[in-house]
């Protein structure tokens, strides 16, 4: 078991096999539909593509909120963790210190389960099964999970392997199996899932999907910015009403509403408090280095010209 903790260097890892199994039954048997927001699916699959080499699978803390009986994913990240028969070995300082960060960002963010990508079934027999969604060290992972979260977690499995051209996802809750008093495993049972996008994200996808299927690349259209130009025109005017209702409240035209406010107050308290100037200095960086990258790809793409020009002057 040593040999596992020693993959984490300084990062101190929590140790689990067969025997550290408990009950993990609990509000999560209420939860019947789980939401995916597609910056988790993205980051799901930049660290499957990151994994070194020979890992069999990732995986991560998935964040967000539960509503009842609906759980809302909208953040994650990855945690290092190692496999090796019935024993797995995760980053808990790791996870801790990580999502110690993502809360200084977003507060209202909370530990809803954990992500993992699908692991080879070297048993299957038809290439539609070629891959498994539940490992046998799941509910080990599954276990400490239950330990960081306030709620019982949502296990969410995404399948990397494009077998049928897609990547499917599932989200599976668990239930406990008992003998007598005595805990001896976990059951998965696969729950409703639906991806939702907001107007941002959906703007982002949108142009990273017309960017991938145009022959011009990802360069900025008109049309685009006809819409980001909506867009910023729509928040001025809700910014402008916001501003126009506090106004006339605190002068006493307007009668104040209790959950008016409270909603003013939630939508001001997600917004970092950042100086203009450190703000002007952030946006400039960035715009600046939209504009290098932009620029590189338009060397690129004469530089291929040119090439491809070249290799048909000199084929002839």
């Amino acid at each position: 078991m040593a040999t596992l903790a020693t993959t984490y260097g300084s990062s101190p890892a929590l140790l689990l096999n067969t025997a550290t199994i408990t009950s993990t039954d609990g509000e999560s048997a209420n939860v019947s539909k789980v939401i995916v927001h597609p910056i988790v699916l993205l980051s799901v699959l930049d660290h499957h593509t990151r994994r070194q080499e020979g890992a069999g699978r990732v995986i991560g803390t998935l964040l967000g909120k539960r509503d009842g009986e609906t759980v809302e994913i909208t953040n994650c990240f990855a945690v290092p963790h190692a496999e090796r028969g019935d024993e797995v070995a995760i980053g808990k300082d790791f996870n801790r210190q990580m999502l110690a960060l993502h809360l200084r960002a977003n507060k209202r963010e909370t530990i809803v389960g954990w992500y993992a990508t699908a692991l080879p079934d070297e048993q299957a027999n038809g290439a539609a099964d070629k891959f498994k969604f539940i490992a046998d060290t799941s509910s080990l992972i599954h276990e400490f999970y239950a330990s960081e979260c306030e709620d019982d977690p949502i296990h969410l499995v995404v399948d990397t392997s494009l077998v049928a051209d897609a990547i499917e996802l599932r989200a599976y809750k668990s239930a406990s199996v008992a003998v007598k008093g005595e805990v001896l495993a976990n059951i998965f049972h696969e729950i409703r899932l639906a991806v939702k996008s907001s107007e941002s994200e959906r703007i982002c996808v949108d142009k990273m999907i017309r960017g991938a299927d145009s022959p011009e690349g990802a360069s900025f259209s008109q049309e685009e910015g006809e819409a980001l130009k909506l867009s910023m025109e729509k928040l001025l005017t809700m910014i402008e009403t916001c501003s126009a209702y506090v106004d006339g409240v605190v002068s006493g035209s307007i009668t104040p509403d209790e959950q008016v406010g409270r909603d003013i107050f939630e939508s001001l308290n997600s917004i970092p408090r950042i100086r203009p100037e450190v703000f002007d200095k952030m946006f400039n960086d960035s715009l600046q280095d939209l504009l290098m990258v932009t620029y590189l790809t338009n060397i690129t793409k004469t530089q291929l010209t040119i090439a491809e020009k070249l290799n048909a002057t000199l084929g002839k």
